[in-house]
């Protein structure tokens, strides 16, 4: 059995489908593209398709992760390619890489979000910032199913910026548009639990700063990954598969020849 990872996005109006939306789609793909699917057992059998903490419905993503299981092997970029073709605009599948270690969850300890703050001088932004990062603990509320839960919203932040659109343009795009002034917040939030969002944070600039954007955030997630301590950086899930399929330099086709060279 080969199992296959694979980054996808929500890009645009697709950032306001659900999971659910999602995996139906992608499972009409996967039967459109003809892949050879591994099933569970049971009576109810489904494609063995496992999904890795995905972003919440009306938020965009530049990083989400699946992984998929197959009966017979493929070449993971033929096979997202393919799956591509059968997936909604917006709904892009744009890396894929046959696993070859194990706990991709495991490895999605932080994301990179931006957020669009429309009506919002990036003074004003800088000014919440500040307040926020200063604070010890900035407690916020969020509904639950037993209904409202008070949490810290500060902890998990491991950095918040402020940015003029400009600015931002510069760095990792986002889906959002930039011909019109804003200000553009940059975090990276470990997952912990309770699972802090960005608009828990938004929370917290409201309670901190009094920041309240007059119409919604655009939120958008650039990175996921495994959080980096010492650079503060999210490093690529799919890295270290990547670097398990690279040929040894031992085995290297000049290394071999090199090799039989000092046999002959």
């Amino acid at each position: 059995m080969q199992r296959i990872r694979l980054r996808y996005t929500k890009r645009g109006r697709l950032r306001f489908t659900s999971h659910r939306d999602f995996q139906r789609a992608f499972e009409r793909a996967l039967r459109r593209a003809e892949v050879p699917m591994a099933y569970s057992a049971g009576f109810t059998p489904h494609p063995k398709v496992s999904y890795a903490n995905a972003a919440p419905t009306g938020t965009g993503s530049e990083a989400e992760y699946l992984e998929i299981a197959l009966t017979d092997a493929r070449d993971p970029e033929k096979l997202r390619a393919l799956l591509d073709e059968s997936m909604p605009a917006g709904l892009d599948i744009i890396d894929a890489v046959e696993a070859r270690t194990s706990g991709l969850a495991d490895r999605l300890t932080a994301s990179v979000w931006e957020m669009r703050l429309d009506g919002v001088s990036p003074e004003d932004a800088r000014r919440a910032v500040d307040a926020f990062t200063a604070a010890e603990t900035v407690e916020v509320q969020r509904k639950a199913k037993n209904g409202m839960r008070t949490f810290d919203a500060r902890g998990a932040v491991a950095s918040l910026e402020a940015h003029s659109a400009q600015s931002a343009a510069d760095g990792p795009q986002a889906d959002r548009p930039t011909d019109q002034a804003c200000a553009i917040l940059r975090l990276v939030v470990r997952h912990v639990t309770p699972a802090v969002r960005p608009d828990d944070v938004l929370s917290g600039l409201r309670a901190v700063a009094d920041l309240a954007p007059p119409v919604p955030a655009a939120v958008t997630r650039l990175a996921q990954g495994l959080f980096d301590e010492e650079t503060g950086t999210v490093t690529d899930p799919l890295a270290p598969d990547r670097e398990a399929a690279a040929p040894s330099p031992e085995i290297s086709g000049d290394s071999a020849t090199a090799a039989a060279k000092a046999l002959a």
